[in-house]
């Protein structure tokens, strides 16, 4: 019974260690003085602030794809439009090992300063568009840069400043997201019709301006953390079966997890709602997943993250392929995407401390880099391919492109399920 006890304890200690690990930033070391404090709740404060203009832009692309299939760009397809935010996320997600590399080095502020001139830069020129590859070089390459310099330093630095807190004080600032994602497409939809385009688009780039003003002011990393060049990956990693097993889930995931964000409103207008309306299918969307990532996050602490990870990627992608193939009137819509909402935005937030569960704390950063640079491939394929079955189909009928964006979240669900029982095979375990 004794030794039991000590396995316990041990096994604890090591789980403990192991989540320290995954809420440090990836070479960074050193002893944590305080758990918060005056400025690591700034800290928090500036990131919720910087990711609300970033990732939550990046989040309301269904709004301007929409508008541009009326307006700027109504003589192209929706699939050659939605490459356009299949580059925002491909530069955003593939940019995160680079940056992460130089926050190990230098700190947050001399990536978020160079940000801040990227991002409110590419909304003005992008309120200057007029022809196809001006808004691919502005909105998708330019914002996706942007936003990826804003976003990944931000959250990094959180974790320098916490310890025991340091999930809550993650969620919090993720949940910046999510509110920008249910602000920006009623605002910017509001003012389309109210100042036009150009200016409204302006207007969302002053606000971005002053709220990443203040970010970089407060956002910060601990004086205190001693920086050490981050490792690089090694070969042994590709035989590291869990974690090559979560990178081909991802894979599979990030191929459809966007597609519903980017043709909700669309869907929605084909099914007689108000344009002016259905842009508010996209808010409860979002909204959903401030929800989805602060509350399954909590839960995994008890539960186990894995285990959380795979049952709510395998009801995001149910939710598509049984909610929404039958969502035909505006209330079935808004309770799919507040529930698909939900489960996508516990992916988002889960995924890394799966990652840093199954990793050496001294290769975390350099996993997570690895990570998000091989998902941008998948997550640049989705909305166009989503198009190209709507195109296939008429441009009429959503069935197609519905069943492929819900069939394979499903089958990365099965992938992170299959890692999960690589990591221990007992169904009723805190994995």
């Amino acid at each position: 019974m004794i030794d039991a006890k000590t396995s316990q304890t041990q096994s604890d200690a090591s789980s403990t260690d192991t989540l320290r690990g995954l809420e440090s930033p990836a070479g960074v070391s050193g002893k944590f003085p305080q758990d918060g404090g005056v400025q690591a709740w700034l800290c928090v404060f500036g990131a919720f602030l910087a990711l609300f203009c970033s990732f939550g832009q990046l989040n309301a692309f269904g709004t301007f794809q929409s508008w541009y299939a009326e307006h700027e760009l109504q003589e192209l397809p929706a699939s050659t439009i939605s490459w356009i935010g299949s580059l925002q996320l491909w530069v955003f997600f593939f940019s995160g090992g680079f940056i992460g590399r130089v926050f190990d080095t230098h700190g947050p502020r001399v990536i978020m300063i160079p940000g801040t001139v990227i991002l409110v830069f590419s909304i003005m020129m992008t309120s200057l568009c007029k022809h196809y590859y001006q808004f691919v070089l502005a909105q998708g390459i330019l914002l996706g840069l942007g936003i990826g310099m804003l976003f990944y330093p931000s959250l990094s630095a959180i974790s320098t400043h916490f310890s025991r807190r340091r999930g809550t004080a993650v969620g919090i600032a993720l949940a910046g997201s999510g509110v920008g994602g249910v602000v920006y497409p009623i605002m910017l939809r509001r003012l389309f019709s109210e100042v036009g385009f150009s200016w409204a688009v302006r207007i969302s780039g002053f606000i971005c301006l002053a709220l990443c003003i203040v970010a970089v002011g407060t956002v910060s990393s601990n004086p205190s953390a001693t920086r050490h060049s981050r490792p690089c990956i090694k070969v042994s990693v590709f035989k590291d079966v869990p974690f090559m097993l979560v990178i081909l889930g991802s894979c599979f995931i990030s191929l459809g997890l966007f597609i519903p964000s980017f043709y909700i409103v669309d869907y929605a207008i084909s099914y007689s709602v108000a344009p002016a309306t259905a842009f508010y299918v996209l808010s409860v969307m979002n909204a959903g997943g401030i929800l989805g990532r602060l509350g399954p996050p909590w839960l995994s602490d008890a539960l186990g993250r894995f285990n959380i990870l795979v049952a709510c990627v395998f009801l995001a992608g149910l939710s598509v392929l049984v909610f929404w193939t039958f969502a035909h009137s505006l209330v079935a819509l808004m309770l799919f995407a507040a529930l698909y909402g939900f489960f996508s935005g516990a992916f988002n937030a889960l995924v890394v401390p799966c990652v840093a569960q199954i990793s050496d704390i001294r290769e975390n950063g350099a996993r997570f880099g690895m990570l998000y640079s091989i998902i941008s491939f998948p997550s640049l394929c989705g909305g166009p391919a989503a198009g190209a079955l709507l195109k296939a189909h008429g441009g009429s009928s959503y069935t197609g492109m519905i069943m492929f964006s819900g069939a394979t979240i499903v089958v990365g669900s099965l992938c992170m399920l299959w890692a999960r029982l690589r990591i221990d095979r007992k169904i009723f375990v805190r994995v």
